[in-house]
């Protein structure tokens, strides 16, 4: 077996010991429909705060973005109250299947693996994922990261992608979220970092020009908003709210706020 077959192994086991530490299986939990959302009035939602311009804490320290902005288009359209909660890389699915949260709008992309957990909508999102690092290393693609340290939040689609393609003899240094990534690289710890293609440009206004550069895409991806396994009700109310919002504009004018373009063409737009 490689260092790198040992490696997803480690990886793998560990994160089965965690769900299971967690109390989380595979098996559906009770469905909750609209009807039990506008019941309670609220609809809770579980969103990262360290992935600009999705998801910030603005200067009154509560969260914002342009997920921020979706869950409030939604809980409008459902007549009810919004409540964000911030959650970590590591902690979206946890909290949703433990119902600490009712949905995620959390810019969790849509993948195979992430698919037999939860149920996506429709995609509401889209992003690109890098490495970026210092234009000094030498780095052009894959096979290029041998002996390079390369920083990426734990758990997050730019870990799986760049765990997927990185040689032997790759340093992955993993963090808590994409900011602890980001000071790495900024302060040296690590020579590049997997992100998305907005973290690479929030980096770049705080350093001098020049000082780092997208090297290659790990992976094109698209996002979308999870729910609880088993709720078939839910979901097709979200997919038409998803839906109506990209035909009306609604969402096309968010993602022009925060991410200063027209939203991409998606799969399953």
């Amino acid at each position: 077996m490689t260092f790198l077959s040992k490696r997803r192994l480690v990886t793998s086991s560990m994160l089965a010991l965690g769900i299971a530490a967690l109390g989380i299986n595979a098996s559906p939990v009770s469905a909750q429909t609209v009807a039990d959302i506008k019941k309670k009035g609220e609809l809770t939602v579980g969103m990262l705060v360290d992935f600009p311009p999705y998801g910030i804490l603005n200067s009154s320290n509560q969260p914002d973005g342009y997920d921020a902005d979706v869950a409030r288009l939604l809980a409008k359209d459902m007549g009810v109250n919004l409540k964000l909660v911030p959650v970590t890389g590591p902690n979206r699915i946890p909290f949703l299947l433990t119902n600490k949260v009712d949905v995620l709008v959390a810019s969790l992309a849509v993948t195979p693996e992430r698919s037999k957990q939860v149920q996506f909508s429709q995609p509401y999102a889209a992003a690109t994922i890098v490495v970026y690092g210092s234009k000094k290393a030498n780095v052009k693609a894959a096979p290029d990261l041998k002996g390079v340290r390369v920083g990426v939040a734990r758990a997050s689609t730019q870990d799986i992608a760049l765990t997927a393609v990185a040689p032997e003899g790759t340093e992955i240094r993993r963090f808590d979220d994409d900011a602890s990534a980001m000071q790495a690289l900024m302060s040296g710890q690590v020579d590049a970092i997997g992100c998305s293609t907005t973290v690479a440009a929030q980096i770049e206004k705080r350093v001098p020009a020049n000082s780092f550069e997208n090297k290659f895409v790990l992976r094109q991806q698209v996002m979308g908003i999870a729910m609880r396994p088993g709720q078939a009700e839910l979901q097709k109310a979200v997919d038409d709210f998803v839906a109506r919002n990209k035909a009306n504009g609604e969402l096309n004018k968010l993602y022009r706020k925060w991410l200063e373009t027209d939203m991409p063409a998606m799969s399953g737009s």
